[in-house]
């Protein structure tokens, strides 16, 4: 694949970003560049000027674990951007006829929905690399209620296209930069992946904010942390998450949001809970009788 412009963009990204003071570099006179020289970071990864140039023009294919863990320690990249990189090395010069693709996941296995649907306290959803939401548990379809008002149900596209992501989500440019990220780590490990850039194309065309977070070049993997939530019938609650791969689902991830007990998110939580099933029976009552 001829991705020397994703390749050359994001190096020049990262090395906009370290000073030379946090490289442990003397600083003499004034410098035109925000970050380091090319020059600096070759000094630092051991290879030469000429060298360290033409990675930066792109030319990552066929690079040695070696210069590339070097590069990523010179570049002081995290664990993501090092995953990322060695992504990009992978994905140059590699051909569609020689890329293995495997069927894209659009269902859940039957085991992981009774998995789901037995976390009753927790909202619990199943999403794929793209970021649409395949399978939730009626907690995880109260909690993002509007999201589910999509079709097809997709996250970003909910963050970045609909105005009241900003009320859902307080921390909305958090969130959005987070959801970026994520994206740009799957078009390195899934370069051919039509749909994934049908999406990214969409959203740079419609959405400024996107498009100028995409120019960032972070990279973003989704592990644990918290989130905070503005619901319109329960209102704010802080809840914690876990995301995980499942085994034998490429692409597919797990997503369970939790709250402490005795805290006033679990407090929320079950105010949800009681808001989902009066929805619900609402829901019934007006297919049992169309004219109520």
């Amino acid at each position: 694949m001829d991705n020397r412009a994703e390749v050359s963009a994001f190096l020049k990204s990262r090395r906009a970003k370290i000073t030379p003071e946090r490289a442990g570099l003397p600083v003499y006179g004034q410098r035109r560049v925000p970050g380091l020289r090319r020059g600096e970071v070759a000094m630092l990864a051991g290879v030469s000027v000429e060298y360290y140039t033409r990675l930066e023009r792109g030319s990552l294919g066929g690079v040695s674990d070696s210069v590339l863990d070097a590069l990523a320690q010179a570049l002081r990249l995290d664990d993501t951007e090092r995953d990322h990189l060695y992504a990009l090395s992978r994905a140059a010069g590699t051909s569609p006829a020689r890329v293995r693709r495997r069927p894209k996941k659009t269902t859940v296995r039957p085991s992981v929905l009774r998995i789901i649907e037995g976390l009753q306290d927790q909202p619990a959803y199943v999403r794929n690399n793209r970021m649409d939401i395949l399978a939730a548990n009626p907690l995880a379809r109260a909690l993002h209620s509007e999201v589910f008002e999509l079709e097809p149900v997709n996250t970003c596209r909910f963050v970045f296209l609909d105005p009241r992501a900003t009320r859902l989500y307080p921390d909305w440019e958090r969130v959005a930069r987070e959801g970026v990220g994520v994206l740009r780590v799957e078009v390195a490990k899934n370069p051919y992946d039509r749909e994934l850039h049908h999406l990214i194309g969409e959203l740079s065309t419609r959405s400024d904010a996107f498009r100028t977070m995409w120019g960032t070049h972070d990279v973003h993997v989704f592990t644990e942390g918290t989130k905070r939530f503005h619901h319109p019938a329960v209102g704010e609650m802080k809840l914690v998450h876990e995301t995980l791969s499942l085994p034998g689902d490429e692409g597919l991830s797990l997503i369970v949001y939790s709250a402490d007990p005795d805290t006033p998110a679990a407090d929320a939580l079950k105010l949800l809970a009681g808001w989902a099933a009066s929805q619900d029976q609402g829901a019934a009552a007006s297919q049992a009788d169309p004219e109520r």
